[in-house]
């Protein structure tokens, strides 16, 4: 049976053979410590770290290579964020299409004393900027925002959201987890001052690494959430104020950094325009190949600007039943459920069964999605029959 994965939107798989390489290599003939051995071999792993933050530094219009923050991935970012930078009394605007690792937080944080709204959206999950600044109060200090709805693949108005925060002066955060390594986005043209990415998805990097992007300013206003070593500093009992060893207590997965930078390579060698355009083709196909069937709904279909996620839903059916037969029938990999955004469901109308969603990705071909729309249509007989 073939094997198709379609679900690049929680991890691109195949990875290009360079990431897998460069963990290795890392493994195997590097191996050591930075910032804790005074030998030629840390700092050249130091400085093949530096290179690191020098590309993302670059791809998003950071302001400083020392600014790039190194975490486990971008839950772990929104989370030093989110809790570090709000304090009891504060009010935050997040959008109804946030993931769980921004809704968590903020609920987390209403123990604490700081309350949030949510900017409401159409049902292709699009939302009105005026929306956003309506809802700031006298003591609201953050809005964080995601580039793109990881159900419906909405894209959201970062430039005109990052315009009004300015003008209001509210920090910015924005979860680039569906966009990063796909869509360009400048936080020094956007007054962004947090950017949370994740190294698995659009960067191609391996699980396990990605980062935030925080400006001079915001880091002053952010408490790191995390203390111990960071093998500067080591007279002192407080966290040094420098960055990045601000927030990078511990020991960094070196490892992971190494093939993310593999992967940034990728993309910078094959293009970052060219992959968008190959994955939105490739969306357009499935959608194209499905649309008008009353037995199918496409979430978000006629959203103006979206990634290559593409949710469906199969009203008077079991969407779980579906995603198995597609996967036990015709070897076609996909999520199904809520995809740990609960209030974008509700948007679209998928609440609480949720939908079966299709990401296709840089290394899925035509051939693959033909098969896919194909087996969804073939599935779906089978479903009716049982």
């Amino acid at each position: 049976m073939k094997s198709v994965y379609l679900d690049n939107a929680a991890t691109t798989f195949p990875k290009p053979p360079e990431v897998a390489r460069a963990v290795s290599e890392y493994i195997s003939n590097v191996g050591v410590n930075i910032k804790r051995g005074g030998y030629d071999a840390a700092y050249e792993a130091a400085g093949s770290v530096l290179d690191t933050r020098q590309a993302l530094c670059d791809m998003f219009g950071g302001p400083s290579p020392r600014n790039v923050i190194f975490t486990s991935g971008v839950t772990a970012s929104l989370n030093m964020i989110i809790k570090g930078f709000l304090r009891p009394g504060d009010h935050a605007i997040c959008s109804c299409l946030e993931h769980n690792s921004v809704l968590r937080p903020l609920e987390q944080l209403k123990t604490a004393g700081v309350e949030y709204d949510t900017v409401p959206c159409d049902m292709n999950g699009v939302m009105d900027p005026h929306e956003a600044e309506k809802l700031i109060k006298s003591n609201t200090r953050l809005m964080v925002i995601n580039h793109a709805s990881n159900v419906g693949g909405t894209v959201n108005p970062i430039a005109e959201l990052g315009k009004i925060c300015a003008k209001h002066g509210i920090r910015f955060a924005v979860d680039t987890a569906q966009t990063a390594g796909t869509l360009r986005l400048r936080m020094d043209e956007m007054h962004i001052d947090a950017l949370a990415f994740t190294g698995h998805k659009g960067l191609f990097g391996p699980q396990g690494i990605g980062g935030f992007i925080i400006t001079d300013e915001m880091a002053r206003e952010t408490i790191p959430l995390i203390a111990g070593g960071t093998g500067s500093f080591s007279h002192m009992l407080e966290m040094p104020d420098i960055l990045p060893d601000r927030y990078e207590a511990g020991t960094l997965n070196l490892p992971g950094i190494a093939g993310l930078k593999a992967g940034i390579d990728f993309i910078d060698r094959v293009g970052m325009d060219a992959i968008r355009l190959k994955e939105e083709n490739l969306a357009g196909r499935l959608i194209s190949g499905l649309i008008g069937d009353e037995r199918i709904c496409v979430i978000a279909a006629a959203a103006p600007e979206r990634t290559a996620v593409v949710s469906l839903d199969f009203p008077g059916r079991d969407n779980a039943e579906v995603a198995f037969a597609l996967e036990q029938e015709w070897g076609i990999m996909t999520r199904c459920g809520l995809h740990c955004a609960p209030l974008a469901h509700q948007v679209y109308g998928t609440f609480p069964q949720g939908s079966v969603r299709f990401a296709p990705g840089w290394f899925t071909t035509i051939e693959d999605i033909d098969y896919a729309v194909k087996a969804i249509l073939s599935a779906l007989e089978s479903v009716d029959e049982i």
